[in-house]
């Protein structure tokens, strides 16, 4: 009896083995969540914050709004801004005067110099109405913010009026917005203007070809910022 208790009381030097590889496997399970998580989209993600609430109750904190919010909030959806601006540019006639093209942003709307100014001029020509109810009507059916951004090419300006390519380009800008709002129904709140001279180029400024296209008016969809009600 003495010896059997004196082998019982002897510790198992391999009990470590047991906790080692109860962590080795919850370090495994972390960073196979970690890993689902940066592979799948906000609604995969949106779903997994919804099970997690569910399954933990309280011990999940919850201030009112979803944390899929507060991660990457996306509206509205790129593409069916897109089909959308397409079919209207079309309807109204504006096709080849008003392109579309996707940006990290959300989507640009594009307008040649020949379609809004004269060479070297702010002032927006009357000619410009049908691109420019159109552009208005695409921002007003996105129901996003947007931002109108002028661009020249990398020639130096040389008359009286403007000094500079920045400030031909904010002035372009400016006068763009200008018509959104006084005469096409675009809210204030929802847009702004910033001018870019030569420096944010979308073809190369080497070729007379080139410089046409960068001399342009954007308009720029901020498709990934929060929705302020449609107009």
């Amino acid at each position: 009896m003495r010896r059997r208790a004196r082998f019982e009381e002897q510790e198992n030097p391999d009990r470590w083995v047991v906790s080692y590889a109860d962590f080795i496997t919850l370090l495994f399970a972390f960073f196979t969540v970690m890993y689902a998580i940066s592979r799948v989209d906000n609604a995969k993600l949106g779903e997994f914050v919804g099970s997690t609430r569910a399954a933990f109750g309280p011990r999940v904190p919850d201030k009112g709004k979803p944390v899929i919010e507060g991660i990457a909030p996306v509206f509205p959806a790129a593409e069916q801004v897109k089909r959308d601006a397409v079919r209207m540019i079309e309807m109204s006639g504006a096709a080849g005067v008003v392109s579309v093209r996707p940006d990290d942003r959300g989507l640009v709307l594009s307008m040649g110099e020949h379609a809004l100014f004269d060479a070297g001029q702010a002032q927006v020509k009357p000619s410009s109405e049908v691109a420019l109810a159109a552009v208005s009507a695409i921002i007003r059916k996105a129901g996003c913010k947007a931002i109108v951004e002028g661009h020249t090419d990398s020639l130096p300006i040389s008359n009286a009026r403007y000094a500079s390519n920045w400030e031909l380009s904010t002035a372009r800008a400016t006068s763009v917005l200008a018509k959104l709002l006084e005469e096409h129904g675009v809210l204030p709140e929802r847009v702004s203007a910033a001018g870019y001279a030569e420096f944010r180029p979308i073809a190369t400024n080497a070729t007379p070809e080139g410089r046409v296209r960068n001399r342009r008016v954007d308009v720029v969809l901020l498709l990934d910022g929060p929705e302020g009600g449609a107009r």
